[in-house]
């Protein structure tokens, strides 16, 4: 049957007696019987609103009860009631052994013994006789098949609403709304079921046909479809959460937008060597045009080489030759650490004797700091600074399940006269508990520009082990003290990814499910709120 041959159906009944008082009183085309079932006045309604939404018709809506039989029903209205099941397959007062209970629930089971017993004994068909069981009537009539039978044919019972009400708590029946609909002519009414235009096409200006079209008229109240609104990324929901955690300890946020460093930046002012594996082709994505940054400032250059080279500021140095070719290279940053760099230099500066501009005057503290013991100390141009950057860096990586060629770094730098390791932890400690992870652990670890330095891990409930989740140090004099800053300044750094705490918030497994083309854009815009 199609919705076209309906409509013509409701459009000649309407034609030929000017209403339809009742959608019950059609025969559906191709079908033989009244439409009273549920399913057709639903297929009705459908044909109904088509034809309303171009003013053809209109009609009103009626509401009607009826009842089907839950499975349990069913069965009953075909096998007939527990009790009546119980008392037939007892045997006749007189004519045989009573069956005793256990016989009786081997024979017609378990539910139905327990239920029918009951309410045979309820009815009165059977009786006890010794320790079994017996009909007490030789015949009986089943009112509960007889009504669920009558119920299943008519979708209603003549005995009453009790009656119902009782079989709806034995839970046999289920009540079902329906609806039935009287429908009236529109006032467009037509017998041509022709659809109107909805488009006014070139073709029809062309021709001239759109002078005899008729056209769907036009609803300016509609709201229309909704439009796709953004939606947060759920890096960036925990990005925002952790960056108010920084900003709650009282750290300043860094300006992080060069993507692009050179090698002096990203490695040699941090006093990693010049001969590192990490500044091979195969960790690190180097610029082919241009191939040259500009130089840094010069005397801070030929100190920094020196360290390298020749030692200094108590260090021996690494002793190997300097390369001005390998110093100016221009690659991607592998760590926001670059950053930190240029803006400890910056800090530096006041130290220098050098007059403090921008950025670097904003992120240091107004208030001079202390010695190791509290006392004030002499004004070197010095002032502790609390730092914090979170922005993307790139490793020349192999693609898996946990590593991308592009990822975010969380990076915090604090900076203060006559910090010690202990100062670190406890910034460490602090600032994972304000992410919820209490359970957190240190190991003693190596790396180029920080001494002593530390591997963190935490505990993951969800896996019950410990993982790494960040790395962390102290800033090496040969780093610190060539941009200026005397000898008592100390510079705690640690680091962490934001992809590793939003895997794992967001239970994800495999990295390239949180970015890439294998997004869900769905998954996006239903992730949860994230609060640590």
């Amino acid at each position: 049957m199609s919705s076209e041959s309906l409509q013509q159906l409701i459009l000649e009944s309407l034609d030929k007696n000017g209403s339809i008082n009742d959608t019950r009183s059609l025969v559906l085309p191709g079908q033989l019987e009244l439409a009273t079932s549920h399913d057709s006045q639903i297929t009705i309604l459908g044909a109904l609103n088509s034809l309303l939404s171009r003013d053809m018709i209109k009609y009103d809506s009626h509401e009607v009860f009826s009842y089907i039989l839950s499975p349990e029903g069913a069965q009953i209205a075909k096998e007939g009631s527990h009790e009546a099941r119980v008392w037939a397959a007892l045997p006749a007062k007189g004519q045989g052994a009573p069956m005793s209970p256990a016989q009786l629930k081997e024979k017609v089971g378990d539910a139905t013994a327990k239920v029918g017993q009951g309410n045979a004994f309820k009815q009165k068909w059977i009786a006890k006789e010794g320790d079994g069981l017996v009909k007490a009537v030789d015949s009986i009539k089943d009112v509960t098949q007889l009504d669920l039978q009558e119920i299943a044919s008519n979708g209603d019972l003549k005995s009453g609403e009790k009656v119902l009400a009782d079989l709806r708590k034995r839970k046999l029946v289920v009540q079902r709304k329906g609806q039935w609909f009287t429908v009236h002519k529109g006032v467009n009414f037509s017998t041509s079921i022709a659809k109107p235009e909805t488009d006014l096409t070139a073709e029809m200006l062309a021709s001239g046909i759109w002078k005899t079209s008729t056209f769907k008229k036009y609803n300016f109240e509609a709201e229309g479809i909704p439009p796709a609104g953004g939606a947060l990324h759920p890096l960036l929901k925990v990005r925002e959460e952790i960056r108010n955690i920084f900003l709650e300890m009282g750290f300043a946020e860094m300006p992080t937008s060069s993507f692009v460093e050179s090698a002096f930046w990203c490695f040699d002012a941090l006093f990693v060597p010049q001969q590192h594996p990490a500044r091979d082709l195969q960790d690190t994505f180097y610029i082919s045009d241009p191939v040259k940054s500009l130089p840094p400032e010069s005397s801070y250059y030929r100190r920094v080489s020196a360290v390298h080279e020749h030692g200094g500021y108590g260090s021996t140095g690494y002793r190997a030759p300097w390369s001005h070719e390998e110093s100016s290279k221009l690659l991607l940053r592998t760590h926001t650490t670059a950053s930190s760099t240029h803006m400890l230099y910056k800090l530096a500066a006041r130290c220098r004797g050098e007059e403090v501009e921008g950025d670097e005057k904003e992120f240091t503290h107004g208030a001079k700091s202390t010695t190791a013991h509290g006392e004030p100390s002499t004004d070197d141009g010095f002032r502790p600074a609390k730092l914090f950057s979170i922005d993307r860096v790139f490793r020349n990586e192999t693609m898996d399940a946990t590593h991308l060629a592009e990822f975010h770094q969380v990076e915090g730098v604090v900076a203060d006269r006559g910090l010690t390791l202990a100062d670190l932890i406890g910034f460490m400690r602090v600032f994972f508990n304000k992410m919820g992870i209490e359970k957190v652990r240190f190991k003693p670890a190596y790396n180029p520009y920080t001494e002593p330095s530390l591997e963190i891990f935490a505990f993951h409930p969800m896996l019950n082990k410990w993982v790494e989740v960040g790395n962390s140090g102290m800033f090496r004099p040969e780093m610190l003290e060539p941009m200026g800053f005397p000898k008592d300044v100390r510079v705690h750094g640690w680091g962490l990814s934001l992809e590793r705490p939003t895997m794992i918030r967001y239970g994800i497994n495999n990295i390239r499910t949180l970015l890439g083309h294998k997004v869900s854009i769905e998954g996006i815009e239903n992730s949860a709120a994230v609060m640590f």
